[in-house]
């Protein structure tokens, strides 16, 4: 038609730009309508594959090259992506829960995915029981014949202690349980889940995968073809989107992401042995610290630690004074969502992280060591220790 009013040509083009356009940027594309070239290829589309289009929430080229990055780098198959980490914990609860069914989760659980358990899942007839997360192979007693689900928490997010994954998995398959890491603390770098036999890998992107502190973003990673058809069924329904800005920012982030860890990693383990020394610290939790229980699974399935860990305060040191050292922190910052170029500090109870304190427990304090040197960092923390608890 080359005698289009205006408004439709506003609409639409016979311009095609030129093809072999090459850049080193994934292209943004925005897409909510997905348009096909015939009827029969739009009855012909099949949601379970991953090599179609049929709706902006569900692919488009941009964030298949996220989830596929994804997927390689944490040696899996198959990712999908979720708005946030939470959201991701809940696909792979009520895609693979039922009335009746049962799911065990580690007592030093993420805290929302513990709410998670106790509220929403208990109103759907779901049951979920809490495992002593170091009990390995004595899991075992645990099973009943209604669990379906376990999931595995490496460290747990606040008190830090690295499960034996093979066996926890060696007995979940025993049973016909299928297993759930929450590796976000790796970043899917510093652990490779399906090398040691889980079935399926959550990871919060908000974390290191994103470095900037601006986005959040979840991803559910399988290798077995009908689990992830069975995850992406209830994805579709949820309707689980992100955006094609924030994947963007994702791709944009990833080549950087060993070098980051690394320096997170090398900064932090300056910091904890600093810590280690103070006479105010009790137990330092950190998983490449030997008195970190379950060090020894840390040094045989990792291959770094990142910039995450926590410490205990001798038992005489009140939750006041310990406040009173973050508040008077002026380069660590007070907040949650770890993984950016900030050092963080938050104060716990140790018994709100953990039901089952396997030690003496005086206040903790999770430590997050950002980019910043860790020179300026120590004096931060030397000047908070002397306002504190001098």
């Amino acid at each position: 038609m080359s005698d289009k009013k205006l408004s439709t040509g506003l609409v639409h083009t016979a311009y095609t730009p030129p093809a072999n356009f090459g850049s080193l940027t994934t292209p943004i594309h925005h897409a909510s309508t997905v348009t096909f070239p015939n009827v029969a290829a739009m009855r012909a589309r099949d949601w379970r594959r991953d090599d179609q289009y049929s709706y902006g929430l569900t692919a488009t080229p941009t964030t298949y090259t996220l989830q596929n990055r994804i997927a390689e780098i944490e040696g899996g198959r198959h990712t999908l992506l979720t708005p946030s980490g939470l959201s991701a914990i809940a696909l792979v609860d009520l895609a693979l829960l039922r009335a009746g069914d049962e799911v065990l989760l580690p007592d030093n659980v993420y805290n929302p995915s513990r709410e998670l358990g106790d509220s929403m899942l208990r109103d759907f007839g779901i049951s979920a029981r809490y495992y002593d997360p170091l009990a390995g192979l004595h899991v075992a007693d645990m099973i009943a014949p209604n669990t379906r689900l376990m999931w595995i928490e490496a460290p747990g997010s606040v008190s830090m202690e690295i499960p034996d994954i093979p066996a926890l998995v060696k007995v979940a398959k025993a049973h016909a349980v299928i297993t759930a890491i929450d590796n976000t603390w790796s970043a899917g770098v510093m652990l490779r889940p399906f090398d040691l036999g889980i079935d399926i890998s959550m990871q919060a992107l908000t974390k290191y995968q994103s470095g900037g502190s601006d986005v959040l973003m979840g991803a559910v990673t399988t290798v077995e073809a009908s689990l992830h058809e069975e995850l992406k069924q209830t994805h579709n329904r949820l309707g689980l989107g992100v955006g094609p800005d924030d994947a963007y920012l994702m791709l944009r982030s990833l080549p950087t992401l060993e070098v980051r860890l690394r320096r997170h990693e090398e900064s932090a383990m300056v910091l904890a042995r600093w810590l280690k020394e103070r006479p105010e610290v009790n137990l330092l939790l950190h998983p490449a610290s030997p008195d970190c229980p379950g060090h020894e699974f840390w040094e045989r399935d990792f291959h770094g630690a990142g910039g995450l860990f926590s410490v205990t305060f001798q038992p005489d040191i009140t939750q006041a004074k310990i406040d009173a050292m973050v508040d008077a922190l002026q380069l660590f910052q007070i907040g949650f969502s770890w993984g950016g170029a900030a050092s963080l500090a938050v104060p716990y109870t140790m018994k709100g992280a953990r039901s089952a304190v396997p030690w003496e427990a005086g206040g903790l304090v999770r430590f997050y060591v950002g980019l910043e040197h860790p020179a300026d960092l120590i004096a931060d923390l030397e000047q908070a220790f002397t306002l504190a608890f001098a």
